[in-house]
């Protein structure tokens, strides 16, 4: 008689495969989108001396145009 194959192994091992390739996705994915989140968050403030107004600009700009009365000032700082 025949004894059928054992797949125990070659199971456990596809298993711990697809497991970790949704780990790595999952790790991926979650620190790509973190990163973004945050770059589009992450604002600097701008008060115009002219007309008054707070706006904010993203980060990187160290001047902006105020969106009410288009004066170019600098960033606020605290």
């Amino acid at each position: 008689m025949v004894t059928p194959p054992d797949f125990t192994l070659d199971v456990l091992l596809y298993g711990l495969l697809v497991f970790g390739l949704f780990g790595f996705l999952w790790f991926y994915y979650d620190r790509r989108d973190r990163r973004l989140y945050d770059a589009g968050r992450r604002r600097i403030t701008f008060h115009c001396i002219r007309c008054d107004t707070l706006y904010t600009e993203k980060i990187g700009t160290a001047t902006a145009p105020c969106p009410k009365c288009t004066h170019v000032n600098t960033r606020l700082k605290f």
